[in-house]
């Protein structure tokens, strides 16, 4: 095959796999929607709540839900006067705080996981395809980091 007929297919196969996974994401974040309304929470509070496994910083939580460290602090506040979060100092950055489930909080994430389980997008990939997926995506992510950490 000739270089212009490989990049021609590139380009198709890029723009095949661009749509794909937007539609895919579109699908996400419809049915994170729908959990949220079925728990009574927003859908970023369930984003928020799937994130937490466990103690972290804003940052790391922001990184996380992919937003501002902003908006994942106003989704915390929220959360923290429903009693599902606490704040403590970080030890050793005393700008810092490390956001904890409380027990209210570990159980809200446990029905947010359930539901998230429920008629997913992705449920109907077998264990090993499901597997893959996230490892090929776990590569993207990756690559797309090194990539801008070079560019800068």
């Amino acid at each position: 095959m000739v270089k212009s007929e490989e990049s021609a297919v590139d380009l198709v196969s890029q723009q095949e796999l661009c749509g794909l996974l937007a539609r895919l994401n579109q699908r996400l974040d419809h049915h994170v929607r729908r959990v949220g309304e079925q728990l009574g929470i927003t859908s970023s509070q369930v984003v928020a709540l799937r994130e937490l496994s466990e103690p972290m910083k804003l940052t790391e939580l922001a990184t996380r839900m992919a937003c501002e460290t902003s908006n994942a602090g106003y989704v915390v506040d929220r959360m923290t006067e429903q009693d599902l979060v606490t704040r403590t100092p970080h030890p050793s950055d005393r700008r810092a705080k490390i956001l904890t489930l409380t027990k209210a909080g570990q159980q809200c994430r446990a029905n947010v996981l359930a539901a998230l389980q429920q008629n997913s997008p992705t449920a109907v990939l077998s264990a090993s395809d499901a597997a893959q997926l996230r490892d090929l995506l776990g590569r993207a992510v990756d690559s797309e980091a090194a990539i801008g950490s070079a560019n800068e």
